[in-house]
């Protein structure tokens, strides 16, 4: 813990509880948790942005062995061009020396097809282990954040129940300043700990009426009167794991409604059938993001405003659960006049 801190604190009690064995036990407490918390959160950003930079990775490397993959198939078309333009006729014939250069080179492409495929499979074999070792870091870190975290909101809680009559409102500052250094690790193993969770949970596929969902949804955002959101009379019903697309749909709106100053906030939801896919969209008129940001926001740890309460944990948990139903999202906005988020979610 800060030593400025803790000579602050001790600065703003009575003489008598300045060298308490009490009080010397409850900074030393507090003093183990906070090192160990930072420690462990540094360890959980490392884990989480590694996972984030290795999924970056192995999709430029499978991109590379889908080019290959093209180059290779580009290839087989002009052997079979070429043999479209030898065709025979029953009194034609090839040299048997042109046949089987034919057969080769069209056996040695099939080959180099089979290989490259070993490839990406082993390739994507490997990501998938050691992203799901990521993960299950990624949860154990965060699950042993927890107690510490909360032994120090006890602690502090009980330093002001016990000695509130002995210290000046500076020091209960400093004790509130605790506080909020404590919520706003809270916050952010909290979204880490939904984020590490999304590849387990979206797993589950079954079918559900998103109807019920959104009334759910309105019922527990509790939005104020001057927060109108749209919706269609009718919403599909979804194939899916629907506590996931709750979490998508709420990420989404929570942040329409932060970033828009205006004092009627409107959000317009809506959807279109296609053969593949149900495509979204949540529609603002909030202040608009600059288009230097579309991609960078959905990047773990990425705020727009320095709001210590975000965990800037909000787009990147609703990008990896489109990524799970194999869908895309994507921004049109303009600065002052809003913002439209559209994503698709396979059927």
């Amino acid at each position: 813990m800060n030593p400025l801190l803790i000579r602050q604190i001790r600065k703003y009690l009575p003489e008598e509880l300045q060298e308490s064995d009490r009080l010397e036990a409850f900074l030393d407490a507090v003093n183990r948790s906070y090192n160990n918390s930072d420690n462990q959160f540094s360890m959980l950003q490392r884990a989480t942005t590694i996972s984030s930079e290795e999924l970056s990775e192995a999709s430029k490397k499978l991109q590379e062995e889908t080019d290959a993959q093209r180059k290779v198939i580009e290839k087989l078309k002009t052997v079979i061009n070429t043999l479209k333009v030898y065709e025979l006729e029953e009194d034609k014939s090839l040299e048997n020396t042109s046949t089987l250069k034919l057969v080769d080179f069209i056996d040695y492409q099939t080959k180099e097809i089979i290989k490259i495929n070993e490839q990406k499979d082993k390739l994507l074999n490997n990501l998938e282990r050691q992203n799901q070792e990521l993960n299950d870091y990624t949860h154990m870190i965060s699950h042993d954040l927890v107690s510490p975290l909360q032994s120090i909101e006890t602690l502090t809680q009980w330093l002001i129940d016990d000695h509130k009559e002995n210290l000046n409102e500076e020091g209960k500052n400093h004790i509130e300043l605790i506080s909020e250094h404590v919520e706003k690790i809270d916050t952010l193993v909290t979204a880490i700990r939904k984020y590490s969770r999304i590849n387990k949970s979206a797993k589950e596929r079954y079918s559900f009426d998103l109807n019920d969902l959104f009334d759910t949804i309105l019922r527990e955002l509790r939005l104020s009167q001057n927060v109108n959101v749209n919706i269609p009379e009718k919403l599909p019903v979804l194939i899916g794991e629907k506590y996931s697309l709750k979490e998508l749909f709420v990420n989404l709106i929570e942040n329409s409604i932060k970033f828009n100053s205006n004092d009627e906030k409107n959000i317009e939801i809506g959807f279109e059938e296609q053969e593949m896919f149900w495509q979204f969209y949540i529609k603002d008129n909030g202040k608009g993001i600059d288009n230097a940001y579309f991609e960078k926001v959905f990047t773990a740890f990425t705020k727009l405003e320095n709001d210590y309460k975000s965990a800037g944990m909000g787009l990147a948990i609703v990008k990896k659960i489109i990524d799970t139903y194999e869908g895309e999202i994507w921004i049109e906005s303009e600065l002052n006049t809003g913002t439209t988020f559209y994503f698709t979610i396979k059927k």
